[in-house]
């Protein structure tokens, strides 16, 4: 192995100027770079953050990934750390370069299954739950207490059911009524209700809310199991706190009626199916300086794999991906298809505006503690979760992903917001890479926790799933990304992840809301 394969320090493109800490570096430590190249630090560098490899003037671009980055705001000699302190994001001149860059389809893969749940309405699950879905904040604790009163009288005789799931909340009213906000989350709770994972649900609400049951009952074309003593009854399930009489008597009712559901939910079995029809929602959360080196481009080998399959990889976090979007719209395989992507960054753009913040402040304390600066930085390495196939469709949040391949849901940064839109949409798993430990579950969909450096996941492997931090030591990733892919058809065929062995994911449903509260 050669001393730039054994060097702390590694440079990512030809065109960088930076190269990244795969190690902890001390301070005057000789580093190669190539067989013809090194540098030697002026300073400590900590994992997955940045040094100057060359001297950079203030104003001159920085480089990671061939990317513009930010703009250095001193002058910077080699061997610095370049950070916050002397980085900031400025302003970019991007070429959208519209569907100029389409690649060729990959190659078919057929024959491929998982076992899952075949759904009468032929949808595929992968888990099977059972759902109280809160229509307001006000109805949130009643769903809780009919959750709490099924898990510990009635399970233990349904091992098929994965759990009881309160969809809760804290929006539902002081909305426009059939405004933008207003439908926006009655596609969400549509999603959730309708979504393959949930084997029968009932809707709850107060009563007197700007989210009405009835509503989304019929906006989303909802249908239910048939209540076994009304078989005749195939709609909905709908009812109202204040039309039963209190709280209590409400959970009192719910309970007893959605136990006469339990043999019916229970009464299912895995079956081979294509993998053609898995649906993966792709998130980072708690990033760091190696995300984009390790953990998110691995994904990205995932995603190839089941597009190949004929399955749809989703990719979510839109202020993520500002900065690097021009990237994305030479994919789409239409004009129209990249404009709307550019349609979500503007949007996002004079949204944030609106509130006196700009989408730089994305980077939280933890991601620039684990090595990234600037927004561009992050969405550089947020995107390589979305493989490298052609971009084939961008929704809006909670629509239902009805395209095959590679597409883009238009989700908030904020990892249970982004999540639970994704799932809205048809999501059946979800991948999320994290370099800081985000310790995350989304029920009712199982979420796949991958660590994008070694330190992390041997302090926290109770919470994660994989570690492609071996890809800094010198495993490829493309082996790491198999790796996820295999795991992906594991889990969806029933292998508990970390998370849900814990049992996080009650409390990370989280629809986003846009409007102002009234």
């Amino acid at each position: 192995m050669s001393s730039a394969q054994n060097s702390p320090l590694l440079k990512l493109h030809s065109d960088d100027n930076i190269a990244i800490a795969r190690n902890s570096v001390t301070e005057n430590q000789e580093c190669a770079l190539s067989e013809n190249e090194s540098v030697t630090t002026r300073e400590s560098i900590d994992l997955g953050h940045k040094v100057a490899i060359q001297n950079i003037a203030s104003g001159e671009p920085i480089r990671k990934f061939g990317q513009t980055i930010g703009f250095a705001t001193i002058d910077i000699l080699a061997g610095d750390w370049i950070h916050s302190h002397n980085l900031e994001s400025g302003v970019l001149s991007l070429d959208y370069a519209y569907s100029t860059d389409v690649p060729t389809p990959p190659e078919p893969i057929k024959g491929r299954t998982f076992m899952g749940y075949r759904r009468p309405n032929g949808k595929a699950g992968t888990r099977n739950y059972l759902a109280i879905i809160s229509t307001v904040n006000c109805s949130a604790t009643a769903s809780k207490y009919i959750a709490r009163e099924l898990a510990q009288t009635s399970l233990e005789n349904y091992p098929n059911i994965d759990g009881i799931i309160p969809l809760v909340h804290k929006g539902g009213c002081a909305m426009q009524y059939d405004g933008e906000d207003h439908h926006q989350l009655m596609r969400t709770l549509g999603g959730f209700a309708k979504h393959p994972n949930i084997g029968a649900y009932v809707v709850l609400g107060l009563g007197c809310e700007t989210g009405q049951g009835s509503f989304l009952s019929e906006s989303e074309g909802l249908v239910q199991l048939a209540n076994p003593n009304e078989p005749q009854n195939q709609g909905p399930l709908v009812l109202n706190i204040q039309d039963i009489g209190g709280i209590a008597k409400t959970v009192k009712k719910v309970t007893t009626v959605l136990k006469e559901y339990l043999p019916q939910v229970n009464d299912v079995t895995r079956v081979p199916i294509p993998v053609s029809e898995l649906i993966l929602g792709t998130e980072c959360g708690g990033s760091d300086g190696n995300s984009g080196v390790t953990a998110n481009p691995a994904l990205g080998i995932a995603s190839d794999f089941l597009v190949a399959h004929g399955a749809t990889s989703i990719l979510g976090e839109t202020p993520e991906i500002h900065g690097g979007e021009h990237l994305l719209t030479r994919r789409a395989v239409t004009p129209e298809i990249g404009k709307k992507l550019v349609d979500r960054i503007k949007w996002w753009e004079e949204y944030t505006g609106k509130f006196g913040v700009v989408i730089d402040n994305n980077p939280s304390v933890g991601n620039k503690r684990g090595g990234l600066t600037t927004i561009y930085e992050k969405s550089l390495g947020a995107i390589a979760k979305g493989g490298s196939t052609a971009l084939r469709e961008v929704y809006r949040f909670a629509e239902p992903v009805t395209e095959k391949g590679f597409v883009i849901m238009d989700t908030p940064g904020y990892d249970p917001a982004s999540v639970t839109g994704m799932v809205a949409g048809g999501a059946n798993v979800v991948t999320f890479t994290t370099g800081r430990g985000s310790c995350f579950g989304c029920k009712p969909v199982p979420s796949i926790k991958i660590s994008t450096n070694t330190p992390m996941y041997e302090r926290m492997q109770d919470d994660m799933d994989l570690d492609a931090g071996r890809i800094l030591n010198g495993t490829s990733v493309e082996e790491v990304g198999e790796e996820i892919f295999e795991l992906i058809i594991e889990v969806a065929s029933g292998k508990k992840t970390k998370s849900e062995i814990q049992g996080i994911g009650d409390e990370e449903f989280c629809p986003w809301s846009i409007g102002p509260v009234l």
